[in-house]
C-alpha cells in the first residue's frame, strides 16, 4: 500500500497501523506536481493508495489558492486516475469545510456543496476529480481532527492553559471532533472492504460523537486535563478570520456505519487517549 503523507496527524496514526506500506512525504511525491503523484503510483504498482496529505492551512489558503488547488484539488484526482487504470482501490480523506454550515441538521453525503472559502472549494475540487475517473474509490469527509501530534485544537487549548486562567472560545459553530487515530483505523478499514466489494464506492462521512460546540469541547479538554481554566464563549462574529468557518459541522456518518460497519467513533475516550500520549512526550 501507497500512503500520501508522512507527518501529518492521520499520516502518523497509520503509520503505526501499516507497518509495511510505503508512506511518501514532500520529498519523495511533492503535491504541487499532481503528474507525479500519478507517476509514483503507476511505478509502484501498489495494491491500494491512501491520500492523507492536503493543503491544511484554512486561513493561508484565501491568499495562496494555487497552491491549494494544486495540493487540494489537482493532486487526487491524478492519484484516482492511477488507481483507476491499475485497478485498485483509492481512499482520499476531505472535509465538512465543502458545505456551507447552514442550519443545524447533520448533512448527508448527497447534499448539496457550497464552500464558503478557498480551502473549502480546493478540497470540493479534489472530491470531483476522485469521482471523475470512475475507479474504485472511497471520499471520506471528517471534521475537527485531533490528535497527540501536529497542530490542533486540543493542543492549542493546552498550551493556552499554560499562560491563561480565562479563555474565550466560539460557541456557535458545532460539529464533532475526530481522533486522527480513528480516522486512520477506518480508512484501513475502507480501504481492504473496497478491494473486495468495489461497488461500495463512493463518498462518505465519518466524524466523533456526540456533535458539541468549540466551547464545549474546550471546556472537557481543561475537566479531562485536570486544569482550571474557565472558558467563555463568544460568538463567531467576536473572533474574525481572514477564512470563514461553518457553524454547522454536523455530519450524517450513518450509511459509513451501514455500509462498512464503521461506527461513530466517542470523541471523549479518543481525548483521554490523545491526552494521556501528550503526557509521555
Amino acid at each position: 500500500m501507497i500512503v500520501f503523507g508522512k507527518t501529518g496527524q492521520v499520516a502518523t496514526e497509520l503509520r503505526k497501523l501499516l507497518p509495511t506500506a510505503t508512506f511518501l512525504g514532500r520529498e519523495q511525491a511533492d503535491l504541487s506536481d499532481p503528474a507525479a503523484c500519478y507517476a509514483v503510483i503507476m511505478a509502484a504498482k501498489p495494491d491500494a493508495v491512501i491520500n492523507a496529505a492536503a493543503y491544511t492551512a484554512v486561513d493561508k489558503a484565501e491568499e495562496d489558492t494555487v497552491l491549494a488547488a494544486l495540493i487540494n484539488g489537482a493532486a487526487p484526482g491524478q492519484m484516482a486516475k492511477a488507481c483507476a487504470e491499475l485497478g485498485i482501490p483509492f481512499v482520499h480523506i476531505s472535509t465538512d469545510y465543502v458545505f456551507d454550515g447552514q442550519g443545524d441538521a447533520p448533512f448527508k453525503a448527497d447534499h448539496p456543496t457550497a464552500p464558503l472559502g478557498a480551502y473549502g472549494r480546493t478540497k470540493l475540487q479534489g472530491e470531483e476529480g476522485v469521482r471523475a475517473e470512475a475507479g474504485t474509490h472511497a471520499i471520506l469527509r471528517t471534521s475537527w481532527v485531533f490528535s497527540a501530534h501536529g497542530n490542533n485544537f486540543v493542543k492549542t487549548m493546552l498550551r493556552l492553559s499554560e499562560t491563561h486562567d480565562n479563555l474565550t472560545v466560539v460557541a456557535d459553530q458545532t460539529g464533532g471532533p475526530t481522533s486522527a487515530r480513528d480516522i486512520a483505523k477506518a480508512c484501513v478499514e475502507i480501504s481492504k472492504q473496497l478491494k473486495t466489494d468495489p461497488t461500495k464506492s463512493g463518498t462518505y462521512h465519518f466524524s466523533g460523537y456526540p456533535n458539541v460546540n468549540w466551547a464545549d469541547f474546550a471546556r472537557l479538554i481543561f475537566v479531562q486535563a485536570g486544569k482550571t481554566v474557565t472558558v467563555e464563549g463568544i460568538p463567531t462574529s467576536a473572533y474574525p478570520t481572514p477564512a470563514t468557518r461553518p457553524c454547522n459541522s454536523r455530519l450524517d456518518c450513518s450509511m459509513t456505519e451501514t455500509i462498512f460497519g464503521v461506527a461513530r467513533p466517542e470523541w471523549k475516550d479518543a481525548l483521554s487517549a490523545c491526552l494521556s500520549e501528550l503526557e509521555t512526550k
